[in-house]
């Protein structure tokens, strides 16, 4: 996942790729219980860019804030 390509994003469309992400995440913990996760760097990976969309969030939150005040 590009940084760029997030920076660009609206709010909305970082809300959208977060929840797809949570479904991404959820799908491969299911199988990593399961055993049939065979690629388990997919779980690590997928949880660096919810986190790194949540940033993103809270710093378009942040600037539409101070914008505010």
């Amino acid at each position: 996942m590009d940084t760029n390509d997030l920076r660009a994003k609206s709010i909305k469309d970082l809300n959208e790729e977060l929840q797809s992400l949570e479904k991404e995440r959820f799908a491969h913990r299911m199988q990593q219980s399961t055993g049939q996760l065979t690629q388990t760097h997919l779980l690590k990976q997928v949880s660096k860019d919810i986190a790194r969309v949540k940033t993103f969030l809270n710093e378009k939150s942040r600037k539409i804030g101070l914008e505010e005040a």
